[in-house]
Parts: C-alpha cells; sequence; structure tokens
C-alpha cells in the first residue's frame, strides 16, 4: 500500500535485530556539495519488531504531529533546560545535591528523551551504587525534571513516579553488580584477547578509569610512545589526570588507535564514530560478559583494578593518582605529591 505524500515511511534496517523496522518521516534536505543534489533528512519516530508495529507508530504521530526538533532533546538536555529554571531559586548545596545526582546518570544522558522509559531510569537507581540518602535525591531529581517536562509538553507521561528506591532502604543497592572481577574471571577475559572488544574489557581492568572517560578519550590525548593518556574531562577535580598504560594491554592501544584512521576518538564504532554508553554497554558489553558467564558491568572492572593494586600493595597515594578518585586527595597529598607519569607506569605494570 503506497502512504500519502508528506506521511513518511518504514524501512526495514540492516543486520539482525530485534526491531528491525524503524518508522521514519522527513526532517528537512540538506545539498550535497559534492554531487550537487539535494538530499532528504529523516527523523527516526520509532522501531518495530514487525512493519505493521511500525505502520502503528507512524500512523499515532500522523494522528498527534510534534515538533520533530523536541523528539531529538536528550536526557541532558531537559536537564539543562530545567537546572536554569531551577538552580536560581534554590541553595547552593541543593544545586550541588542536584549536580551530584545528575551525575549518575551517565548511561542516560545522551539518550533522546523520548526514548527514556521507566526500565532506563530504574536501571540507574539499580546499577549506581550509592545509599539511600542519595537514592532520594536521585528520585527527586526525575520527579522534577519530568514535571518540567510534562509542563512544557516535553512529555506525556510521568515515568519516575514508579522508580522503586524504597527496596535499597536498609542496604546499598546492586553490590554484587559491584564486585570485582574473580581471578578467574579476569583469565577467561584474557582467553578472548585477540578480540578487539574484549580487549576493551582488558583495557579498563587495566586502567581503572570511568566507562564514560574511556569512551569519551580522543586520540589527540592518548601518547602510546609515552605509554600513558590524559583524561581531560571528568565529573571530579581529581578525574582530571594522566593514566598509566601497562605493558601487557599497551598493544591493545595500539590496535585501537590505528584501527580507523580518520576517527578522532581512541574508541569507536565500525564506521568511526563515537561510542554511546548504551550503545557500548547494550551492543557489546554485555553479550560478551554474557558469552563468558560473568554478571558484571563496567564499573566494576574500575573496582577490580582498584583492589588489583592494593592486592599488589601499591600505596594509596598513588592509586589515588590513577583512578582520579573523586574528594579522595588530601591536602598534603594535593600540594606535595608530583609524582612522574612513570611511577604511575611501574605501578600499574605491578597487576
Amino acid at each position: 500500500m503506497r502512504l500519502p505524500n508528506g506521511y513518511g515511511g518504514v524501512v526495514k534496517l540492516s543486520g539482525k535485530r530485534r526491531k528491525p523496522y524503524a518508522a521514519r518521516v522527513t526532517a528537512g534536505w540538506h545539498l550535497n556539495e559534492k554531487t550537487g543534489k539535494v538530499v532528504q533528512e529523516y527523523q527516526i519516530l520509532g522501531y518495530g519488531t514487525t512493519k505493521t508495529e511500525a505502520l502503528q507508530i507512524l500512523a499515532k504521530y500522523n494522528d498527534n504531529p510534534i515538533d520533530l526538533s523536541v523528539m531529538k532533546l536528550t536526557f541532558a538536555d531537559i536537564y539543562e533546560r530545567w537546572s536554569e529554571e531551577k538552580y536560581p531559586t534554590v541553595s547552593a548545596s541543593n544545586v550541588n545535591g542536584y549536580k551530584a545526582a545528575f551525575a549518575l546518570c551517565d548511561a542516560i544522558a545522551e539518550k533522546p528523551f523520548k526514548d527514556v522509559k521507566l526500565d532506563d531510569l530504574q536501571r540507574v537507581v539499580d546499577t549506581c551504587g550509592k545509599n539511600y540518602p542519595t537514592l532520594r535525591k536521585l528520585k527527586v531529581l526525575f520527579n522534577q525534571i519530568y514535571e518540567y517536562a510534562l509542563k512544557h509538553e516535553l512529555t506525556v507521561k510521568d515515568y519516575s513516579e514508579f522508580v522503586d528506591i524504597l527496596k535499597y532502604k536498609d542496604r546499598n543497592p546492586n553490590k554484587y553488580d559491584r564486585d570485582r572481577f574473580t581471578p578467574d574471571e579476569v583469565q577467561r577475559v584474557w582467553t578472548m584477547k585477540d578480540d578487539k572488544y574484549y580487549q576493551i574489557v582488558l583495557m579498563l581492568l587495566y586502567n581503572g578509569v570511568r566507562i564514560s572517560e574511556l569512551l569519551d578519550l580522543k586520540k589527540e590525548n592518548v601518547h602510546l610512545e609515552e605509554q600513558y593518556f590524559d583524561v581531560i574531562d571528568s565529573k571530579t577535580e581529581n578525574g582530571i589526570r594522566k593514566v598509566p598504560i601497562a605493558d601487557k594491554v599497551l598493544p591493545f592501544y595500539k590496535n585501537w588507535y590505528n584501527d580507523y584512521t580518520d576517527s578522532k576518538y581512541l574508541l569507536h564504532t565500525d564506521d568511526g564514530k563515537k561510542f554511546s554508553y548504551r550503545n557500548y554497554y547494550d551492543s557489546y558489553f554485555k553479550p560478551l560478559m554474557t558469552n563468558l558467564g560473568i554478571e558484571k558491568t563496567p564499573h566494576c572492572c574500575r573496582h577490580t583494578c582498584i583492589s588489583m593494586l592494593a592486592d599488589a600493595r601499591i600505596d594509596q597515594t598513588t592509586i589515588k593518582k590513577i583512578v582520579g578518585h573523586s574528594g579522595a586527595m588530601t591536602l598534603t597529598e594535593k600540594v606535595y605529591t608530583h609524582m612522574d607519569v612513570n611511577e604511575l607506569i611501574k605501578a600499574i605494570n605491578m597487576i
């Protein structure tokens, strides 16, 4: 059946996907300077497991068309808009509390707000590893962002009211997932070292960085000859640091650095684009761990690196320098410790 002009359409995407059919509408046009032809731009409305399901998404949109620019707004975009209104009206301590809560939302920050569902919000709670008072602040943040979104007609449903934090009232959430990899699990990952995506897991296990810090890392900040890289953007002051590259994983950094010469990011998708957290976690990390029978999160790699450094009797100041612990450095350590990166390399090579 031919759809009316301007109605939009449904396309089947390549590859193995759970929802291979995409409903899309025209979002604009641009001139291809190489060919001189005008090229159509599309906005994806949603995905379906069948063509019929995707057509239903398209029909709903045409029954109640919305501003396509709104559909592109991410969770972080809505947070920024809300904070511009909210922060001038509250105390500095409240602002800091909200900022700390938002820092826990890395996994959904760049996800289109329209695609954020209850399971996404609950996953942030379940995997952040924070205690109950912090979770209360996080839920308040969710509540206020959704209240703002409803008021400005940026959403039609408030998922935040269904987020469950009460189950963590007397215990630290997801403690199992925050445990370190066992030595046997680390060895299982090593057996897959020839796979470039398992190499990322090994890089995380032997650098102790936050997953966002590694996914954001640009090649210009990687110094292969000197064997370290610079974290230039972090959620904490101590997070801005030089991170040593262990001898045993240095070849993996070289492989990724040379894998796609046109990409500016060390880690990248097959077409050279930056990995989003959601894409990396859902499409790579989680399936890789399932394949090895390991139940861990990317944050567990950081926890494991810290534990291995401690097991190797590396002093706490050096560990703090390597992993950039938030608020961990004492005044004396900040002022009097001028640690050469070669010392950090020696330390990381102890594990």
